[in-house]
């Protein structure tokens, strides 16, 4: 990859570490699926007017934009507002990528290979070590269960993007980005009441404006934008790699900004995912390498 490239690539995985400390600085402000609703109808409001409808079924539409935004947030900024730390949320949420392998192998008839298989046996460890670890407490242990559940949801829209052929990422984005708009905002009428919704739509304090702002601009818009972009120029083996340091800049960021600490099992089970990812993205590779010697 050229430099300047490999740079925009740093950028992009930089806003996508730091978008856990807004998620957790947002959700202290506003109630986390009213502030889920409102990222997902800024995203795709006033850019549906401008870009014209991606060539794909609604019905895929409908089912990833669901998957993908009443799903994956509507469970992970609950959990991190129900106490899940912003950095360790940006490590167990890279748990898609075994997910989506899983769902892809029993879906598509993906074949997994053995050293992707060994990756995930590493990180499923190190899931449980953080598992066990936060199961002293019942109210700890619940929002590792609901990131677990947002990382599912990712893998399951990872499944359904892969149905929609080449079209206009920022198109798809914002025209899906209209589905879980009402569905979040009907749960977040339910479950955290229309009191809770007009207080915080009528008044809305900086943090939760800069919040929004980041989450659509920088986190959705350009970070996605940026991502796209260069997997329509490099192929995804060499764009792939760099998302390994999203949780890296997730947890340096959430100590610097939010003073949080991990305790040292929950970091020797982090250690662990992110083994299992760096196996699952370079182990046939390195396989490869060492036969060839």
């Amino acid at each position: 990859m050229r430099l300047p490239h490999i740079l925009l690539a740093l950028t992009t995985v930089v806003l996508w570490g730091y978008n856990f400390v807004v998620i957790k600085i947002g959700v202290a402000a506003v109630p986390p699926l009213f502030l889920t609703s409102m990222r997902y109808l800024f995203s795709a409001l006033p850019l549906v007017f401008f870009l014209r409808k991606p060539d794909v079924p609604w019905k895929v539409m409908i089912f990833y934009g669901l998957a993908m935004g009443a799903g994956q947030f509507g469970f992970l900024f609950p959990a991190i507002r129900l106490g899940l730390p912003a950095g360790l949320a940006s490590l167990v949420l890279q748990m898609q990528a075994f997910f989506t392998m899983g769902l892809a192998a029993i879906f598509i008839g993906e074949r997994i290979g053995p050293v992707r298989i060994a990756g995930a046996l590493v990180a499923f460890c190190g899931l449980g070590v953080i598992a066990i670890e936060r199961m002293q407490a019942a109210t700890a242990l619940v929002p590792l269960l609901m990131c677990i559940a947002a990382a599912l949801c990712w893998a399951t829209a990872n499944i359904v993007n892969r149905g929609t052929g080449k079209v206009d990422p920022i198109a798809f984005i914002a025209w899906t980005s209209l589905v879980p708009v009402l569905p979040l905002l009907a749960l977040s009428a339910v479950v955290e009441g229309p009191q809770a919704i007009w207080a915080a739509a009528t008044a809305p304090s900086w943090p939760a404006i800069g919040s929004l702002v980041y989450l659509v601009v920088c986190a959705t818009l350009i970070g996605t934008g940026i991502w796209s972009f260069l997997l329509t120029r490099y192929p995804a083996g060499q764009v792939a790699p760099f998302s390994l340091l999203v949780p890296v800049f997730g947890l340096s960021s959430a100590a610097f900004f939010l003073g949080e600490r991990i305790t040292g099992i929950e970091a020797a089970g982090g250690a662990l995912v992110i083994a299992g990812l760096v196996l699952n993205v370079f182990g046939t590779r390195l396989v490869a390498v060492l036969r060839a010697k």
